[in-house]
């Protein structure tokens, strides 16, 4: 007898999932039987992705497009699910962007936003959907933090690692509070990824130039961050070249990693 698929049944919502990790992500959770919500800004392009997932894969996928930078657009993809009755079993917290430009050198509303994305949204997305994987006994949690969330900022991306250093330690919390619930809680900590991040922060020529060993793909980092939630792995740093670039970032003394990052 064949035992169902592991999604069968249940729901998947994953956020900035209409490209990159959070597209690679989608498809893997279509192919295991999730049923799936997708939330980006880009509106027909996420439908479209919908449409090809639920055509391929035999999964329902519906399109919610929505700026997470508004603070009311987590609670609107909220009660839009409550409405139709749709309870979340797996939540992806994938959006985000960088900001390539001196803190001081830019306005504050871009600033706010950019926390608004990448801190408020996966907090206020978790505190919604936690409460009903703990009554099911069943949920997985992935929060898309990053390499850089284990090493010194550096300048011109001034809040990029702390908002990754800060899901790495929400994600460590959450993992030790939902010990013996069924509800696994992992960060998942790429390095350089084959996705449009570069492209639409506009760093794409200059982070063509760095060893081609450095990259990973997009289907590689969301296969290892999957597995790694089903084990309840705490943290998912993918690739061996990463795991000991973070090992030895440990190592360093802070001078010496913070001199290390002012060469930019």
């Amino acid at each position: 007898m064949t035992a169902a698929p592991e999604g069968a049944g249940r729901t998947a919502l994953v956020t900035g999932a209409s490209a990159g990790i959070g597209a690679a992500m989608a498809r893997t959770l279509a192919r295991q039987g999730f049923d799936l919500v997708l939330t980006a800004r880009r509106a027909g392009r996420l439908v479209a992705f919908a449409d090809e997932l639920h055509r391929t894969f035999g999964v329902a996928a519906r399109a919610i497009p929505g700026d997470l930078a508004i603070a009311q657009t987590c609670g609107q993809i909220v009660d839009a699910l409550t409405r139709d009755g749709i309870a979340i079993d797996f939540l992806v917290n994938n959006a985000g962007y960088g900001i390539h430009e001196r803190y001081y050198e830019t306005a504050w509303e871009r600033q706010r936003d950019f926390v608004q994305v990448m801190v408020a949204a996966p907090c206020e997305l978790v505190h919604h959907t936690l409460p009903g994987m703990m009554k099911r006994g069943y949920g997985r949690i992935i929060n898309v933090a990053s390499v850089a969330g284990f090493l010194p900022g550096i300048r011109g991306n001034t809040l990029y690692g702390a908002s990754k250093a800060f899901l790495i330690s929400f994600s460590q919390s959450l993992h030790s509070e939902q010990r013996g619930t069924g509800v696994h809680v992992t960060a998942l900590c790429p390095g350089l990824t084959y996705t449009e991040f570069h492209d639409v922060t506009g760093t794409r020529s200059r982070m063509q130039r760095l060893p081609k060993f450095l990259w990973l793909n997009a289907d590689r980092v969301v296969e290892e961050g999957y597995h790694a939630v089903m084990r309840n792995q705490t943290i998912c740093v993918p690739g061996l070249q990463y795991r000991a670039i973070v090992s030895l970032a440990r190592k360093l003394p802070l001078r010496v990693a913070h001199r290390i990052a002012a060469l930019r």
